[in-house]
């Protein structure tokens, strides 16, 4: 039997399963692709907020990178909280061989949750945008990332393709600019500077919509580390949200997650694309890094 598409993910630990690492594998699982994790922090996180965030040691966060690309091999990679300066150089250096061999990194630019809480020490975002953004294929920042990144303003989505472009003077291939906090239906721009793609989705009317933007950067990393090109990875992955969005659920007190199994438990095993989970293109095992 051909083993599923390897894809990893360097993120934060949500304890209360609705984002982070947590939200990565269980969008893997649902997409098809085998999930591996680095734990880059332990967040102590329930429905209502963070109440307690502890970095892992840099030398731990690079050993689980190495234990991984170095025997396993990845197909693609996506990060998403890096807490620190120190542990985001970190991350650079030991994900730049894979990406030179052609793996593609998916970096969600991740500087605080849903509920406002920071995520990110002084210093960390100047070296998300320093080191780590030169080596994605694909950043994904939010409006408040986008204004962190380049210190640009989106009041509307007439706003989002300059903030685009000023993304990708930092580096990365294409940028996905998300419409979610904007009013209105949202509306999410991918662009590498000379294709542009607008997503439209209606406004769902429920709150529970924790791990949003994880999902949507996980999901992209399992299409492309299925062979699935930028634009196709995007639109599979915002359909994929879309359904997660209309499926959240309550949990606790606050904000519950979104509903990262809607596809397993609907029976069809089919996208909102209309096609199936199980058509989507393997990996060819090619994009293996040496380390």
């Amino acid at each position: 039997m051909r083993p599923p598409s390897r894809v990893l993910t360097v993120a934060g630990s949500d304890s209360g399963g609705g984002a982070g690492i947590q939200a990565d594998l269980k969008t893997m699982l649902a997409l098809g692709v085998h999930g591996m994790s680095a734990i880059t922090a332990v967040t102590a996180q329930n429905s209502l907020g963070v109440t307690g965030v502890w970095e892992q040691p840099v030398e731990a966060v690079a050993a689980q990178l190495r234990a991984v690309v170095d025997d396993i091999g990845v197909d693609a990679v996506k990060t998403g909280m890096l807490a620190s300066a120190p542990i985001v150089s970190a991350v650079a250096g030991q994900l730049a061989g894979a990406v030179r061999a052609g793996v593609p990194l998916v970096v969600d630019p991740v500087a605080g949750s849903g509920h406002g809480d920071p995520l990110l020490r002084a210093g960390a975002l100047a070296a998300v945008r320093d080191e780590l953004l030169p080596l994605a294929t694909v950043v994904t920042p939010n409006l408040d990332e986008v204004r962190l990144l380049t210190g640009i303003e989106i009041d509307g989505p007439a706003g989002q393709a300059g903030a685009a472009t000023a993304v990708l003077a930092l580096g990365p291939r294409w940028v996905l600019v998300k419409g979610g906090h904007l009013p209105g239906d949202p509306v999410d721009l991918l662009t590498d500077g000379q294709t542009e793609l607008r997503l439209r989705s209606p406004r769902h009317p429920g709150r529970h919509t924790h791990g949003t933007g994880c999902t949507l950067a996980a999901a992209i990393a399992a299409g492309l580390g299925r062979g699935l090109d930028v634009p196709g990875a995007f639109r599979a992955a915002h359909a994929y949200v879309a359904g997660a969005i209309r499926h959240g659920f309550p949990l606790g007190a606050g904000v519950g997650p979104v509903d990262h199994g809607w596809v397993i438990r609907s029976g069809t095993g089919r996208l909102e694309t209309g096609r199936p989970v199980a058509d989507r293109p393997e990996g060819d095992g090619s994009r293996v890094s040496p380390g």
